[in-house]
């Protein structure tokens, strides 16, 4: 059985979900991604007690006035508020695209809060060589024109394509979800605010390598040469430690979401045994 709440946070209030037994997880989505978790916090809410919320300005966070010029940072304090209220103690952390950047800058500023990090394609494209870059930048700056002129279909439509986000392409027994009440401002949302702050972003990869949090940068099996998998890579040479290759692509906790969460869990499994053997937990 699920429990909801809220809790106030600089500038609104965020709605939560806590399902599951086990460990704390909080699994941060990507893009316009919300409480509502679907198969995949299901399938890990076996093994864990998952925290899923809506991200400000999405759904029941929603904000009477959002700065022009909203920051990634402001997610990452969220989320550290989020956190504080809901526990002392340190926790596991999954994010995957928009929110493992998110959960990156949560690491960054505020790493006692998270035991372990399995960050899955995040657009972290500072670490990308120059060329790679700019066509990284161009991407996202042509989704965000196309969103301007044509609207969020269009937009989300260039999006999906050149990530290479095949929805055909699922486990068996899996169905994706139903479209949830809302979602067309949602997504209006993430395109005005968010999408422009993912792209202005910066990581400090000097405080996120002196956090005490287990780092896991993961990615998609089937998502190629996409470049959220290239900077998952280049993440992982900064961190001196492999990636993890998880079922399915950018999208796979969506398209694969059953295989997603087994893995998942075996890599945070690991990784929870290992503290426990260094006597770190």
């Amino acid at each position: 059985m699920a429990s909801e709440g809220r809790i106030d946070v600089p500038g609104t209030s965020l709605f939560y979900r806590i399902q599951g037994t086990g460990p704390l997880l909080l699994f941060i989505q990507g893009a316009d991604g919300i409480a509502d978790g679907g198969a995949i916090v299901d399938a890990l809410s076996t093994a864990y007690t998952v925290i899923t919320y809506d991200p400000r300005g999405l759904s029941r966070s929603v904000v009477e006035r959002t700065p022009h010029d909203l920051r990634l940072e402001t997610h990452g304090d969220d989320a550290h508020h989020l956190l504080s209220a809901l526990t002392s103690e340190p926790v596991l952390v999954f994010g995957f695209s928009r929110g493992a950047l998110v959960a990156l800058d949560l690491v960054s500023r505020y790493g006692s809060q998270v035991r372990v990090l399995v960050a899955h394609e995040p657009p972290l494209t500072q670490l990308l060589p120059e060329t790679e870059r700019a066509e990284a930048a161009a991407f996202q700056q042509a989704v965000e024109a196309i969103y301007g002129r044509e609207g969020s279909v269009a937009a989300m439509k260039h999006f999906v394509t050149h990530l290479k986000m095949d929805f055909t392409d699922r486990e068996p027994g899996c169905e994706l979800p139903p479209v949830p009440l809302g979602r067309a401002a949602n997504l209006n949302f993430f395109l005005t605010h968010d999408a422009p702050a993912v792209r202005s972003y910066r990581l400090n990869m000097d405080t996120l390598k002196a956090a005490p949090t287990r780092i896991i940068p993961a990615a998609g099996e089937a998502s190629g040469e996409i470049f959220p998998r290239r900077c998952a890579i280049a993440l992982g040479t900064q961190l001196g430690v492999p990636v993890a290759e998880f079922p399915g692509g950018h999208g796979g906790p969506t398209t694969h979401p059953k295989s997603f969460a087994a893995r998942l869990g075996e890599i945070l499994g690991a990784a929870i045994k290992s503290e426990r053997e260094n006597g770190e937990e």
